[in-house]
């Protein structure tokens, strides 16, 4: 039986990989703005890197950086495509609890996957967001991720990961009553998350349409 891995909030960390001012001949993944904004309503830290950014740019500015506060648990320059650095492992030696990295950003079939492939050999459950992945070349995505699946990691999407951490975090504070409110609706904070996934409900269906149509890949 293939395992299952749930996300959860306080055994996650958000890996924002290389999306950078120079970078413009890749199409920014537009729910690269998701991610931030579900950062921070669900509080799950999160590590920026920076390929080579003296000769490719600082992150966009587009996605407010700063906003995240202590939930951001470093900024890291790095010459090598994958996100697994020294600096990253460090980071996550003093963060035993930590079982499951989320991956989104560029480009899905070199720094993306190189680090998707070094987080599995070390031991972590990755979820890539698939909606939340570009390549300059477009047709690399679904290989890519397809490379990634085979290799034990998890294919998802930004709201399927989204609602999975929202879901897990209110049971934590709230207890199995949560479930008892239908939608969780009543609870404290969910108006806020609900409000992030209807603001980028259109940006969602139009990326998933553009990957089914390599389902035969996927």
């Amino acid at each position: 039986m293939p395992a299952v891995s749930k996300l959860v909030p306080e055994e996650t960390v958000f890996f924002h990989c290389d999306v950078q001012t120079l970078m413009i001949y890749v199409a920014t993944p537009r729910h690269a703005f998701t991610h931030i904004k579900i950062h921070e309503v669900l509080e799950i830290p999160v590590i920026v890197t920076e390929q080579n950014p003296k000769g490719l740019g600082n992150t966009i500015p587009d996605i407010d950086i700063p906003s995240l506060g202590p939930l951001l648990l470093a900024t890291i320059e790095k010459g090598l495509f994958s996100m697994v650095t020294p600096e990253v492992k460090a980071l996550l030696h003093e963060r035993p609890q930590i079982k499951s990295v989320v991956l989104f950003g560029i480009e899905s079939h070199v720094c993306v996957l190189q680090s998707a492939l070094d987080f599995i050999e070390a031991g972590y459950n990755v979820h890539v967001i698939a909606d939340g992945v570009s390549s300059c070349n477009k047709e690399e995505i679904p290989f890519a991720l397809a490379r990634i699946r085979q290799s034990g990691g998890y294919i998802t999407t930004s709201e399927s990961a989204a609602f999975q951490l929202q879901r897990a975090l209110f049971i934590l504070e709230y207890g199995e009553a949560c479930s008892l409110i239908p939608g969780d609706a009543g609870l404290t904070g969910f108006k806020l998350f609900s409000n992030v996934i209807k603001e980028e409900k259109d940006n969602t269906v139009r990326t998933s349409q553009k990957l089914l149509q390599h389902r035969a890949v996927l």
